[in-house]
């Protein structure tokens, strides 16, 4: 598979969360920066989105895919940040072809109804 750099037109950015090193193993909640300015091809799945109940709010989840040039430092436990939307990895990374390429699937979490 090729991945061709025509399609690669949206600019993505990862971080990783921050290790805390609390005896209780509780993550810190902060993350740092991995790979800015990443060339992706984003696509959205569906154009509603899914609605699921996480600690007690009804939340919406937007799934996309995107499609990138292989990269070896990406990992399930990262986060993507897309324009204005900030989105945790659901599925992948898929490594596509002879390392070509990765594909992952990813959801962005707001609250459900009106925000007013």
């Amino acid at each position: 598979m090729i991945i061709r750099a025509g399609r690669l037109r949206d600019r993505i950015t990862f971080h990783r969360p921050v290790a805390d090193e609390a005896p209780d193993g509780a993550g810190s909640g902060e993350w740092e920066l991995v790979a800015a300015n990443i060339r992706a091809e984003v696509q959205a799945i569906r154009p509603g989105g899914d609605e699921a109940i996480r600690s007690g709010m009804t939340v919406v989840a937007r799934r996309s895919r995107i499609i990138m040039r292989y990269r070896a430092d990406i990992t399930p436990d990262m986060r993507v940040t897309f324009g204005s939307r900030t989105m945790e990895i659901v599925g992948g990374p898929a490594v596509l072809g002879n390392r070509a390429g990765l594909e992952l699937m990813v959801a962005e979490y707001r609250p459900a109804g009106n925000s007013a």
